[in-house]
């Protein structure tokens, strides 16, 4: 493919992962030019989204839901109700959002997950497109580092133990996994494919591990980039550079796919992190220059951070430039010149 021409049309790209990252860096792309596509994990079994997924055999709603929200052009007091949580003394709805429930009552309604998401979305007035990374519950599954396993995405990170591998299976018997409708050639049409920012094990690696999901990051021409997290996560990336993390991610494909690394190069100051609530998060990753230019052809560097009250985030808007300055400006798979040089 050539080069984009700002005058032909506006680069299509494709998000993929889960959790509270995902949404930041939607909601900033969602104001630039481009053709946004989320991909959004389905192996969540925790909260509000693991008791709507035991209670209804469902896909989990939640990372669904905060995607949605972020893609909206909805007015401010509808999304604030589409995300309002009921208390703990609510007994029965208790922890729930209002949005969980609509996304659930609209998968029974049209039958399955994906129609309930392109209606919701209709609705909401999503700018662009979301859809599950598969149309079924799925279980995560992780073998240890001592040989030892675990399944469940919520219990793997609380054993206390390295991760070395992970892989997903159907909730029920045992189906193959595929990937929903539209995901494969969303990536393969795409001009750039983002991962993250997230949890590597539970939110990122899920969705990488639906075969064909897999297949088609190894084979699209699209430049697929990684958004390295800033933060370590515990029972999950403890001591782990954000060279590591692309370690683990060339590992479970089994060749390196990655074209581009972003990584925050910003100091989280010492102070902010004794006084951090958030007890999920540990260290500030290290960066690892040396083993990034081993991973990857191309590195993009820079503080990137944004210290919230609620926890260490990405800067949105200067994450989404970058994203969407280098899939304007540049040609597909940029690691074609660098195995030609």
């Amino acid at each position: 493919m050539n080069q984009l021409n700002k005058n032909k049309r506006r680069p299509k790209i494709v998000v993929i992962g889960g959790g509270t990252g995902l949404p930041v860096i939607l909601k900033s792309l969602k104001e630039k030019d481009s053709d946004v596509t989320a991909v959004v994990t389905v192996a969540d079994d925790g909260g509000s989204s693991g008791a709507l997924r035991k209670s209804f055999n469902a896909v989990p709603p939640g990372d669904l839901r905060n995607v949605l929200i972020a893609l909206s052009e909805i007015p401010e007091l509808q999304k604030e109700i589409f995300q309002y949580r009921f208390k703990s003394q609510d007994e029965a709805l208790s922890g729930h959002t209002i949005g969980n429930l609509i996304i659930q009552a609209t998968s029974d309604m049209k039958g399955n997950i994906y129609d309930a998401i392109q209606l919701l979305a209709t609705m909401m007035h999503v700018k662009g497109h979301v859809y599950p990374a598969a149309e079924e519950p799925l279980v995560l599954h992780a073998r240890y580092m001592d040989g030892t396993t675990e399944s469940g995405e919520s219990r793997i990170p609380k054993s206390g133990k390295m991760i070395d591998y992970v892989a997903v299976s159907c909730a029920e018997g045992r189906k193959p996994v595929h990937a929903s409708r539209k995901v494969i050639s969303a990536i393969m049409d795409a001009d750039m494919v983002v991962l993250g920012p997230g949890s590597l094990f539970t939110s990122i690696l899920p969705n990488l591990m639906i075969p064909d999901i897999g297949e088609a990051l190894m084979n699209t021409e699209a430049n697929v980039v990684y958004i390295s997290n800033i933060m370590t996560q515990l029972g999950e990336t403890e001591g782990l550079s954000d060279a590591d993390h692309l370690r683990v991610l060339h590992k479970h494909l089994g060749g390196k796919f990655v074209d581009i690394a972003i990584t925050n190069i910003g100091l989280v100051p010492e102070t902010y992190i004794d006084e951090e609530p958030n007890d999920e998060y540990l260290l500030q990753v290290e960066h690892d220059f040396k083993g990034l230019q081993d991973e990857v052809p191309l590195i993009i560097s820079d503080n990137f951070l944004e210290l919230l009250p609620r926890g260490v985030y990405h800067n949105g808007e200067k994450v989404a430039e970058e994203i969407f300055r280098t899939a304007f400006n540049s040609q597909r798979k940029v690691k074609q010149f660098f195995d030609n040089r």
